[in-house]
């Protein structure tokens, strides 16, 4: 991002040179030991008795909900909770079945805000726009559904969203009872060239959900549709491999995802003033992730398996199957420069070793 500068932290370790399977459970779980081993068994004891509150800032696609469920899987879903504020926002949405829960109680008594909690209900229900709805109603929300989270150290998606909600947010942990906790902002840099990349790409599973790209994240089995009269080219489908649903074609998650940046423009332009705004505060703690390497910085910092590649599909029309093939996924940053894009895992070293320091452990 333009102006702000993100260090670069390397994820090498003298001496080793194993090849680690970052795509599987398994395999992840060693790569994270050779990696960063004694900044794992810190972070654990610490989780033992304590917990803390992290906001996850950055634009979209950045790769916030992938990290906080990577960071779960490595210290355990007992201890570590993603709270995503969107899907709180969408769970009462069903508002029927929402006002006879225990959370539309909380919320309730937890509401404080310069309307209504009627007519903050009706601006939920009736929104149009997401900036209608109050942030007071959002904090209500959440702070109910924290409660029900067991003293869990939580990752919050979602919030700050706008401007007004950066000051709440400073203050936030002493409102939903974890005032002895350390807070800290995990600011994420990520080019728009990269978010633009994923967004064209994407695919998802009509029946589990799962997400992936026929350009950066394909599955173990692709089949092709041979290009029709009016068409220049055929088109490649991934299949999910998830066990639970083998077989399916994964389909654009998003007709306008296509389209590019045009469409979520206004929503990029205050994510980075949102991040901006965050990385200029005192007395917060900062990790500072970059999911983004220049490429002269790559090979000297980041072992191989650890940049995103370009997944390249060629048609063999003799063998009747496609055929895949590797390449460096290069694109422009925000200030022009040539970049390397970094595997999740890989980022998610980064935080842990800046976490450590943020925790003082």
């Amino acid at each position: 991002m333009k102006g702000l500068e993100f260090p670069i932290i390397s994820t090498k370790v003298k001496g080793l040179t194993k090849k680690f399977d970052i795509e599987s459970p398994k395999g992840r779980r060693s790569y994270f030991e050779a990696k960063v081993g004694d900044e794992v068994s810190h972070i654990s004891k610490f989780l033992q008795n304590n917990t803390f509150v992290a906001y996850l800032i950055g634009k979209k696609s950045s790769g916030k909900g992938t990290y906080s469920k990577l960071f779960a899987e490595i210290f355990g879903e007992d201890k570590i909770a993603h709270v995503s504020v969107g899907d709180l926002i969408r769970e009462a949405d069903d508002w029927e079945k929402f006002k006879s829960t225990e959370k539309y109680k909380k919320a309730k008594n937890y509401y404080r805000g310069y309307v209504s909690w009627e007519e903050a209900v009706d601006a939920h229900l009736g929104r149009s726009v997401e900036k209608l709805l109050p942030t007071e109603f959002i904090l209500a929300l959440l702070k109910a559904h924290i409660d029900e989270l067991s003293g869990k150290a939580v990752f919050i998606d979602g919030m700050p969203r706008n401007m007004d909600q950066i000051s709440y947010s400073l203050y936030f942990r002493d409102l939903i009872n974890f005032r002895h906790d350390p807070d800290m902002f995990i600011l994420i840099d990520i080019a728009e060239s990269i978010i633009e990349e994923r967004m064209k790409y994407r695919v998802i599973c009509p029946k589990c959900n799962t997400s992936r790209s026929t350009k950066l994240l394909i599955t173990s089995k692709i089949e092709y549709q041979p290009a029709k009269a009016d068409e220049d080219e055929g088109t490649y489908y991934l299949v999910c491999d998830n066990p639970s649903c083998s077989g399916v074609r994964m389909m654009p998650k998003k007709e306008g995802d296509k389209g590019g940046l045009d469409a979520i423009r206004g929503r990029l332009d205050t994510d980075e003033e949102l991040l901006r705004k965050a990385f200029k505060l005192h007395g917060v703690p900062k990790v500072l992730l970059r999911n983004h390497i220049p490429v002269g910085d790559a090979k000297e910092k980041f072992d191989d398996y650890e940049i995103t590649p370009e997944f390249v599909l060629k048609y063999n029309k003799k063998s009747k199957k496609v055929e895949v093939s590797e390449k460096p996924f290069v694109v422009l940053d925000d200030n022009g420069k040539k970049v390397n894009s970094l595997m999740a895992p890989a980022v998610v070293v980064c935080m842990i070793k800046q976490m450590v320091e943020v925790l003082d452990l």
